[in-house]
């Protein structure tokens, strides 16, 4: 069945991104990690953090994404494990999407941070 909700598992999206303290917010890019299902029945959706500050050793839960210019992305760029939940109205645009192998990675991270 298509997906008629515009977003799917590892869309990489550019989103008003809060930061963790709560104390204001930056547009960034997130990948998806929703899942049509939720998608159909929610009218938000789950996101991942994506950093181009990517640090050598990559932190707990970090992981590079290897196809960065599929994703539509600018520069070489990293998953960042910070989850949130954000209406569809506050993305402003979809940039890529990660290719098979980052989806891989990206449900490794997943698997590590949440469980």
């Amino acid at each position: 069945m298509p997906n008629t909700t515009g977003y799917s598992f590892g869309d990489v999206v550019l989103v008003v991104f809060p930061f963790t303290d709560q104390q204001g917010s930056k547009q960034r890019p997130a990948v998806v990690i929703s899942s049509d299902g939720y998608h159909r029945n929610r009218p938000d959706v789950i996101l991942m953090a994506i950093t181009s500050q990517v640090r050598v050793p990559l932190g707990f839960g970090d992981a590079l994404i290897q196809d960065w210019k599929t994703a539509g992305l600018i520069k070489v760029s990293a998953l960042k494990p910070i989850l949130f939940t954000a209406e569809k109205s506050l993305i402003r645009k979809t940039l890529g999407s990660l290719g098979a192998s980052d989806q891989t990675v990206l449900r490794n991270v997943i698997d590590t941070v949440v469980g």
